[in-house]
């Protein structure tokens, strides 16, 4: 490589930064933009909502939880209906 060549590579790839830095900088001020534009629950939407989702896990692993016991039991009856050996 001859140093014209080098000088060559030296300039794209100083416009290739310059270029990524101008598309990050417009980027971050777009996402400011957009940042400004959502509408954020209040302390009390998060709060109750925060609330329902507790109570709703709580709920579906205690109907999940039952099921399965159900369809355990179920099962177990079934095979040592038909004398059938297992765990």
């Amino acid at each position: 490589m001859n140093g014209e060549e080098k000088t060559g590579a030296v300039e794209r790839a100083g416009e290739k930064i310059k270029g990524i830095s101008q598309t990050s900088k417009q980027f971050y001020l777009d996402v400011r933009s957009e940042m400004k534009k959502v509408s954020w629950p209040s302390r009390d939407e998060v709060f109750s909502t925060t609330l329902i989702v507790i109570g709703s896990v709580f709920f579906f692993g205690l109907y999940l939880g039952l099921v399965d016991m159900l369809l355990s039991q179920g099962f177990k009856r079934v095979l040592e209906y038909f004398n059938v050996a297992g765990g």
